[in-house]
């Protein structure tokens, strides 16, 4: 009879291994498919510099001083600077205008172009700017932006370089770069809205996953908080807070390749589960490297295991060895489990939890790691202390 059961027992997991395997396939086929979708719109990701090079080029075939891009708040009725270039071009990064004011606002309202070689003989103008800024506008020449029959900005540019004044001939220069700039700009919120679709998706793998234990509920996303509010205050680039941000979200990932009657064990792991267990960072990086978008993020999952002295799965790696992202992500990832109810034993009080993050600063924790997310944590749970 025991013979009968055990080999009953091995069936099924064995199936379940199968099922599993099946499973963590399917992630990665729905990861790769968000990617290549993602990978159409994204090369006109870098909006800022495109525009910038249109202004750049605008102002060295028209000969003028200054131009910008202004794009309309719906919300609140104004315009506001996308970009701008010339003496001025820091101040006017904060400074909004009124719809209902300004040569800039009366192209934005009508959807035409114009030409005003003296502004101080059109009502149109408006000083204001001037005045915050200290800039002299003696001619403009502004043409709306629009996208799919909707006007969304205006194009500007300011003091034609020498005598003559703004002409016909530079209206026809700048209605098409106009329209090159609104493409791009549609084009950079069609790519945003497919990004953000994107790390919702993503999310919703993580939290399938996270899913699978009643124990880490919410998990991946306390992950992804922490280890962002660690790595601004370490002053990290753009690029690097959002791989880390995908990092949080997908460190556990690899636990989709682990047997359910493993990963929701009650009690203690037996070696030979705890063997298992440990490949989950493997599993996980495996199941994403081979996509170009996340590459980076791989790393951090396949590292975030490991321990400063060395002491980690899955390479031994330590110290400096050890990619910063990952350094940040085990620190969160340990300190949400110490904060959080699990089978094996008590919740501790986050003061018990970041003393246990010291007492293991050094050894299985990076240093720097553990000081910007205390000093993070104690920033965003207590402001005014």
């Amino acid at each position: 009879m025991s013979t009968v059961l055990d080999k009953t027992r091995d069936e099924n997991k064995t199936q379940e291994i199968r099922e599993t395997s099946i499973e963590t396939e399917e992630y990665r086929k729905r990861l790769s498919l968000l990617y290549k979708i993602g990978k159409k719109v994204g090369s006109v990701s870098e909006v800022s510099n495109l525009l910038e090079q249109i202004l750049h080029k605008t102002q060295q075939t028209l000969g003028a001083s200054a131009s910008s891009v202004l794009l309309i708040d719906e919300g609140r009725g104004e315009l506001y600077f996308r970009v701008a270039k010339g003496k001025a071009t820091n101040e006017l990064g904060e400074m909004r205008l009124g719809l209902n004011t300004g040569i800039a606002g009366w192209v934005a309202r009508h959807g035409r172009p114009t030409i005003v070689n003296d502004v101080t003989a059109d009502q149109r103008f408006n000083k204001a700017i001037d005045n915050v800024t200290g800039f002299v506008t003696r001619s403009v020449i502004a043409v709306p932006l629009v996208s799919e029959r909707e006007v969304i900005g205006v194009l500007e540019v300011l003091n034609k370089v020498g005598d003559s004044g703004f002409s016909e001939q530079d209206l026809e220069v700048l209605i098409p770069l106009a329209s090159m700039a609104a493409v791009a700009i549609n084009n950079a919120k069609l790519h945003q809205a497919v990004v953000d679709g994107y790390k919702s998706t993503v999310k919703a793998l993580a939290a399938a996953i996270d899913a699978r234990d009643p124990y880490t509920c919410g998990h991946s996303q306390r992950v992804t908080k922490y280890a962002l509010m660690a790595g601004t205050l370490l002053i990290m680039s753009g690029e690097e807070l959002e791989v880390l941000e995908y990092g949080g979200i997908l460190h556990d990932i690899g636990k989709i390749g682990i047997a359910d009657h493993i990963l929701t064990k009650h009690g203690v792991l037996t070696p030979e589960e705890k063997e298992i267990m440990r490949t989950h960072p493997v599993i996980g990086a495996n199941m994403i490297k081979e996509i170009p978008f996340l590459e980076k993020v791989s790393r951090l999952i396949l590292h975030h295991h490991e321990r400063y002295d060395g002491s980690g799965y899955p390479d031994g790696l330590k110290g400096e060895e050890i990619p910063m992202g990952a350094r940040l992500i085990a620190v969160a990832d340990a300190f949400d489990s110490m904060t959080t109810e699990r089978s094996y034993r008590v919740v501790l009080s986050v003061d018990t939890a970041i003393n246990e993050l010291h007492r293991f600063s050094g050894t299985h924790f990076c240093p720097v790691a553990v000081e910007a997310f205390v000093s993070g944590f104690q920033r965003w749970h207590y402001p005014n202390s």
